[in-house]
């Protein structure tokens, strides 16, 4: 491969995915490293006072300033676009840097977006908190049927904001439906595909105009570091969303990019690994406790659905107990699956989101949202299954299960 080969579209649009997952957005130096190089740098110089002024002025390509670009950061860039199928991508500090800047760079005072009902707990604070803060105006829907949102549609109506499969209750929405519904109305359909990743999901394919993602996830894969990500048209990331971020700053470091780059090199492998223990877990679990929420099992009422959208059902899903005094104890009981509140991760990790993740939204919303007091959401790494099962058996009977 030669230095810029993994940066030419028309190369890279003949690789498959494992391929784009290794050596997509690659750029090597002039002294040819394997491993792309982390950029530890702040500012660039210049030749000349020529070149400076040409490159602010957008006549000229290179670099200018790290919060604008960096060699490390634009490799992940161009590498997550390739996998999403987008034309651009543009790298966040963090997952709600991105789903932050992704609805305030394209929103203003008058506007109204609608969104899905069961989100993170952080993308319902931006939903029912932040954005009314500056006059834009908001309804949430069960985004699980499709005609909600075209119900909720007005005529300020700007953006659809949803998640699929949703965190933590593995709601699963329809994309050509509500993506469709977007199109025909002018409205530009936000997805946040965290949960999925390319690797099992690619929204565009299904009609949305843009994915964001929490990169800290799958994406990274084994707890390191945090990472943002939104992918959409080239104008889209250019005029919309550059802007913003520019003079803003939610910028990704070059060593966090880096980290999520040699991440993503082997993202296949382990989701594909994890969907097939989450799984062979889910099917443990099944009549075991009073409801599971696992998209790959027949039992979940989306379940042709997902399947007929995503390659694998992922590692998350969740289930519930009788009540959160139950679920607390389960957790206590737990000897090898940890007790945390992250999601993607190569290890086994299982919280409480009532109070953890959605403690910060009201009572009445999570109600709302199936954010039940006995809902325990399960990441299930790359451990071996059957371990897995052996604790979650021993925790089930230590409180009557």
């Amino acid at each position: 491969m030669k230095r810029r080969t993994g940066q030419d579209r028309s190369i890279t649009a003949t690789w498959r995915p494992a391929t784009l997952a290794v050596r997509g957005g690659t750029a090597r130096s002039e002294f040819g490293e394997t491993s792309e190089a982390i950029f530890l740098t702040s500012g660039y110089s210049y030749d000349c006072a020529g070149d400076a002024a040409a490159r602010f002025a957008g006549e000229q390509q290179g670099m200018t300033y790290s919060r604008l670009q960096n060699p490390t950061v634009e490799m992940l860039e161009h590498r997550i676009a390739l996998l999403e199928g987008a034309e651009a991508c543009r790298t966040m500090a963090t997952g709600m840097a991105a789903m932050t800047a992704v609805l305030l760079c394209q929103l203003q005072q008058g506007d109204h977006v609608v969104a899905g009902r069961a989100a993170f707990g952080s993308c319902r604070w931006l939903v029912d908190t932040l954005l009314p803060r500056f006059g834009i105006a908001t309804t949430t829907v069960d985004a699980r049927d499709p005609q909600a949102f075209a119900d909720a549609t007005r005529a300020e109506t700007k953006v659809f904001f949803f998640e699929t499969p949703a965190n933590p209750t593995m709601d699963v929405v329809d994309l050509k439906a509500v993506c469709g519904i977007a199109r025909e109305r002018g409205i530009r359909s936000v997805v946040d595909n965290a949960f999925a990743t390319p690797a099992l999901q690619r929204p565009m394919d299904f009609g949305a105009d843009v994915t964001a993602y929490s990169a800290t996830k799958m994406m990274d894969g084994q707890g390191r570091v945090l990472a943002g990500a939104v992918c959409g048209t080239q104008d889209f990331i250019d005029n919309t969303l550059l802007p913003f971020t520019r003079n803003t700053g939610p910028t990704l470091s070059a060593f966090n990019a880096w980290v999520v780059l040699k991440g993503l090199e082997t993202l296949d492998l382990r989701i594909r690994r994890q969907s097939d223990n989450a799984l062979e877990v889910g099917r443990f679990l099944e009549g075991r406790v009073p409801r599971i929420l696992h998209p790959g099992l027949p039992s979940h009422p989306q379940h042709d659905l997902a399947m007929a959208q995503m390659a694998a059902a992922g590692p998350i899903f969740a289930f519930e107990v009788e009540d959160r005094a139950q679920a607390h104890a389960l957790l206590d009981a737990l000897a090898l699956i940890d007790i945390s509140n992250n999601i993607g991760d190569s290890r086994s990790l299982m919280t409480h989101p009532a109070s953890t993740t959605h403690y910060g939204v009201a009572a009445e919303a999570r109600a709302e949202m199936g954010v039940t007091e006995g809902l325990l959401r399960l990441n299930i790494g790359l451990e071996d299954p059957r371990d897995l099962i052996d604790d979650l058996d021993q925790a089930l009977r230590q409180v009557g299960l």
